[in-house]
């Protein structure tokens, strides 16, 4: 018998659980993973705040799919367009011409990326906060602009350097806006120059609450715990314009921001518009509780989805509900969607997926923190304790747990790092500068 090929698009939470387990159940006689993403790691998104607030290393949030992957083919490229119909993907490496690669099954999962507005000055200004880069980009900024602060003698630019804006009252735009936060308060003990006063802190969210996955209890008590480290919060509120750093919000409050981070939610990837997959009213692709692809109530053969791009049923609430796009679902639906796969390529019948959401969890700075976990309700250090634990216990490979847990113990004897390595973002500037031939103008 010839072994399937299982083609993965994407490497993310979904792409590479679904590739490590079918990689453990499938025997190469029988199976044949092939991974294809342009990034050569995964990155753990739950890190992310941390690794913007220096409390882990950046470089200990993301996982290397090659020495994760090692019984799968890893393809360094974009998976250009889908063709189900003949079930052939089009893919373009990184160098070298774009190529078709057949295939048996399909996962798709390219995950989402930010879900933007057509709001002036927006593109020019905003910063997002979904990948490591974005991530340790705003840690250089944040600390950049405290020593914009610490030197230039003009209040306005001062105010307008301190003044720090967070778009989105979710888990992301929460947990960044605190350990942000935290990192620049720690920071200010070397900036005789600055007091936590001089800072201004802003979140805004369009409705009346943050954290709208647990209950308004919990929700409230995140935004007493902001108000009380003078954070400026406000509910009901729109971004209307950020045009030049000058954010005029809808309840008709303008000031100047230097820093502007979105993170007001997310859509699919509009790496699903070039594919011939069905699609719902929010573009996400249309699935059964066994994670198959359908069209209407026909069962496409051979095509898979999960994550934040799949519309997936939750056989745990009311029909006509689904899946929320957490991490703790797509870990779950990547090993359900892995077992099936195997299932039916073994002549067997796939299963449903079925998992009631256990809770959340988030951080609000170094040792606080929020959880409502299986109806119970955590403040402060437990829930920031449970926080690191349970985020500890997911992030793939025992590798990268030993090194997280090293960055968290190093932390309780030494200080936390507040350098900005700002030079990361255009690292050829100096020798670009030194190599000028000599009387050529300066660029």
């Amino acid at each position: 018998m010839n072994p399937k090929r299982i083609l993965v698009v994407g490497a993310g939470h979904v792409g590479l659980y679904a590739a490590l387990r079918l990689s453990k159940k499938l025997s190469s006689r029988e199976a044949e993973v092939i991974v294809v993403d342009p990034q050569p790691h995964m990155t753990y998104q739950p890190f992310l705040p941390e690794a913007a607030a220096g409390n882990i290393s950046p470089r200990h949030s993301v996982v290397p799919l090659r020495r994760e992957l090692r019984r799968c083919k890893v393809v360094a490229g974009t998976v250009t367009r889908v063709e189900h119909d003949r079930k052939v993907a089009t893919v373009q490496p990184i160098v070298g011409p774009a190529r078709e690669i057949a295939y048996d099954h399909v996962i798709v999962a390219p995950g989402s990326v930010s879900r933007t507005l057509p709001i002036p000055g927006l593109h020019e200004q905003g910063i997002g906060f979904k990948t490591i880069g974005e991530a340790i980009y705003l840690r250089n900024h944040v600390l950049d602009r405290l020593d914009v602060a610490a030197v230039t003698p003009d209040p306005e630019v001062r105010r307008s350097a301190l003044t720090f804006t967070f778009v989105g009252g979710g888990y992301a735009g929460i947990e960044a806006l605190a350990e942000m936060e935290d990192m620049a308060r720690d920071a200010l003990r070397y900036y005789p120059e600055l007091e936590p006063e001089d800072m201004r802190w802003v979140l805004v969210e369009a409705t009346n609450r943050v954290l709208p996955e647990v209950d308004r209890d919990m929700g409230a008590y995140t935004v007493q715990q902001l108000l009380k480290r003078n954070m400026d919060i406000r509910l009901d509120t729109r971004l209307e314009s950020c045009v030049d750093g000058v954010v005029k919000l809808s309840d008709g409050d303008s000031f100047r921001s230097d820093t502007i981070v979105w993170t007001a939610g997310v859509k699919p990837s509009p790496m699903l518009d070039a594919t011939d997959f069905p699609r719902d009213e929010r573009r996400r692709v249309t699935c059964i509780p066994t994670l198959q692809v359908v069209d209407g109530d026909q069962v496409i053969e051979g095509a898979w989805s999960a994550g934040d791009c799949a519309a997936v049923p939750d056989l745990t609430k009311e029909p006509g509900n689904f899946c929320s796009p957490s991490a703790q679902h797509a870990v779950r639906q990547a090993a359900r969607m892995a077992d099936n796969i195997a299932a039916v390529i073994r002549g067997r019948e796939p299963v449903n997926y079925k998992h009631k959401h256990a809770g959340s969890v988030a951080s609000l700075g170094l040792h606080k923190g929020v959880a409502q976990v299986y109806g119970i309700k955590m403040t402060g250090w437990p829930a920031w304790f449970m926080h690191r634990t349970y985020h500890m216990s997911r992030i793939p490979s025992f590798n990268r747990k030993v090194r997280v847990v090293v960055d968290w113990s190093l932390a309780f004897f030494l200080k936390r790092e507040v350098v900005a390595l700002g030079q990361l973002h255009d690292p050829r500037e100096e020798f670009v500068e030194a190599s000028q031939p000599v009387g050529a103008p300066r660029v």
